[in-house]
This record gives C-alpha cells, structure tokens and sequence, in this order.
C-alpha cells in the first residue's frame, strides 16, 4: 500500500468498469486521481464514491480524447488543480465488431480516432507538462491481447490495438532519456465488465450465430487458467507500471491473459 504517495494521475475512460477500477487502486496507493469520460454524470458519480472510499482527492471531468484542444486544456486544468502530473493511464477505448466486407467504414474510422489517435493525443499532452515539470513520469496505455494477435471480425479494434503497441514503443524510445517512461498493457477478456455485459455478448453472439452463454463458455475456454481477466489482475500492474518498481521499463506490452497469450 501506499507506493504512490503524493502521485497524481489522470485516467481516461474512468466512469465505469475497469478504468474506474484502475482510479481506485490508484487512489488506495496514494494518488489524487482526476478521471476523464464522455459521460459527465457517470464519471462524477464514480469520482465521488472513490473519494469517500479511500479518502483520497479525487475528481471527474467529461474530455472526449479525440479532440487534441480540449485535452490540452484538461491537462493543463489538471494540473492547476493537482500540482502537477505523475501518471497518465489511457484507458479510453471503443469496439464495433463485424464481418469486413460490410463494415461501416465511419465506425470502423471511429474505432481507430478513440483507440489510437487518442491515446496518441493524451499520451503526448501528458508528455508535455511531464517534461516541463522535470520529474519523472509514467504513461500507461489500456491494450489488449487483441494488440498482439488478430481477432476475428474485430478488424478496427485489432488494428487500434496493434498501432497502440507500436506507438507505445515509439514514444517509449522518444522520451527514455528524459526520464518518462511508455508501457503498455495488454488484459484478457474482461467478461464481467459492462462492456461485454452490455454490448460484446451481444455483438460476438450475432455475428457468430451463438448464444450468449455459448460465447461467454467459448472465452473461458480459450483461456489455460479456466477463467475470465478481472480488473484487479489489471489494476495491479498499472500500479506496478505506475511506480518506482517497474523504474528500469519502457516499451513494454505486458500480457495479463491466464496464459491466453505468452509472446
């Protein structure tokens, strides 16, 4: 407990699920945390639980991180409020599924603007008062397994994930030397969050001509461990990747998978 004492952080796509997951380990270790989300009502709503939790100072701001203005200025706002930044974790993310030749190219479009372009957006913003600021610094982005090896009729989601592992690496190597550090982590199928309660079921069930506990039986099969990714398997290595123990990593895509995934 307590490894990030005085750190503050922004969390991006930190409403729900596992990003509000990751705002309160975080806080539970010592952060002040401000999340980020398009749904303004939500997000305060789990700010405000988080802070009486742990008693940490913790906040929520609607950004859309597809739009590089207001991202600066919430960073910037940021870190007015906090005093500065320690760690940004780019958990923002969509997914559309679908077989290739009748997807909707404006939502496959949209997939890559959320899942890569604006991880690219707050990842640079962050960079930006990190060095200004001159102290250390960690950037951590959500993956997927899904960065590592293609998903079937998950064309846009695959490619995000694929390009976020290479921009990971690319930023790692840009800002190394000046003492920020660019990892990224790759989780197993979340299959109790409200993502795939609310939506993947659905879509994987459609598109595979399954039902919904088929699909859900199908994902833990695949899975050596015999079980579903769930949050606190991930939160613990964003706090590990956010602190002074993972002080000699860069570039990293680290599998969080049950063994699903090992390269």
């Amino acid at each position: 407990m307590n490894r990030l004492e005085g750190k503050k952080a922004i969390v991006t796509g930190a409403a729900q699920g596992l990003g509000a997951a990751i705002v309160e380990h975080l806080a539970e270790e010592g952060c002040d945390v401000i999340g980020w989300d398009v749904n303004a009502e939500k997000m305060a709503e789990t700010a405000q639980a988080a802070a009486q939790k742990t008693g940490r100072a913790i906040t929520g701001r609607s950004v859309d991180v597809t739009d590089a203005e207001e991202v600066r200025a919430a960073v910037d706002e940021a870190v007015a409020r906090m005093g500065g930044l320690d760690i940004m974790v780019s958990n923002a993310g969509i997914l559309f599924s679908g077989e290739s030749v009748d997807f909707d190219i404006e939502r496959w479009r949209k997939v890559i603007d959320v899942n890569l372009v604006g991880f690219f957006i707050v990842a640079r913003e962050a960079a930006r008062v990190m060095l200004a600021g001159g102290k250390p610094g960690a950037i951590i982005e959500i993956n997927s397994k899904s960065g590592k090896k293609g998903s079937f009729r998950n064309t846009a989601y695959a490619a995000s994930k694929f390009g976020g592992i290479g921009l990971t690496q690319s930023l790692a190597m840009e800002f190394a030397d000046r003492n920020i550090r660019v990892n990224a982590i790759c989780p197993g199928n979340l299959l109790n969050s409200p993502l795939w309660v609310n939506s993947l079921f659905k879509q994987y069930a459609a598109n595979q001509g399954i039902t919904e506990e088929e699909v859900r039986q199908k994902y833990i099969d695949q899975v050596p461990m015999k079980r579903p990714c769930e949050y606190r398997d991930v939160t613990k290595v964003v706090v590990f990747l956010a602190s002074e123990d993972s002080g000699y990593m860069t570039g990293q895509a680290i599998n969080v998978t049950g063994g699903q995934q090992m390269d």
